[in-house]
């Protein structure tokens, strides 16, 4: 008789788990709504993703992501784990009109990857994510250029310009600063020794 009590408060135990586990679904996926009906949460759910996943940034790609990973929503939140909820849409790129698909941390943009059938471009902000030796997010200017005369080029605007990483193939890297020139016009080298690395670009 004492066992039929054990079993039923056992039981009971067990329904209340799975239901509290069924309510947490419910709420994570209820979350995640981007104007865009294209979201992908679903890799969270897999038992390799339970823990998170550590992102890096190499000459290969970022994290799983390299060149031969589609351009898709899916396989991008597949190649960086489930530390970030995915959205697409539409921009400006290089006077081009083009697709772009964004990981969002945080309410703000980690990552933007662009790509024609595979991935070809990432831009990454995220300053949690791994860098290789020599890179780091907020060190400045001078530690990776002495100068920036056939290393670097104007930015997207006076406040930033892109560089070259030295002894790569596939990564360049954007500081960012003040400057009162115009657009298009490199500040001296004694102003951008200031300038602190805000952005890391890898290209196929």
């Amino acid at each position: 008789m004492k066992a039929l009590p054990c079993a039923l408060l056992a039981s009971a135990v067990l329904l209340s788990g799975c239901a509290g586990s069924s309510h947490q679904t419910d709420t994570s996926s209820s979350s995640v709504h981007w104007w865009n009906p294209l979201s992908y949460t679903w890799s969270s759910a897999l038992p390799w993703n339970w823990f998170g996943s550590s992102v890096a940034v190499s000459e290969e790609g970022v994290g799983k992501i390299t060149r031969s990973t589609p351009f898709n929503a899916e396989a991008i939140s597949d190649g960086i784990g489930s530390d970030y909820r995915i959205r697409q849409g539409m921009g400006t790129r290089n006077g081009q009109i083009e697709s772009y698909i964004q990981a969002m941390k945080d309410q703000q943009v980690a990552m933007t990857f662009y790509g024609d059938g595979t991935v070809n471009n990432i831009s990454v902000s995220d300053s949690g994510v791994g860098t290789p030796k020599g890179i780091a997010f907020g060190a400045p200017f001078s530690a990776l250029f002495q100068k920036a005369y056939g290393n670097c080029q104007p930015g997207r605007d006076s406040q930033h310009v892109q560089c070259k990483v030295p002894n790569s193939q596939h990564l360049e890297v954007i500081y960012q600063g003040e400057f009162s020139g115009p657009s298009g016009i490199m500040p001296a080298d004694a102003t951008l020794k200031q300038w602190t690395l805000s952005e890391i670009l890898w290209h196929a």
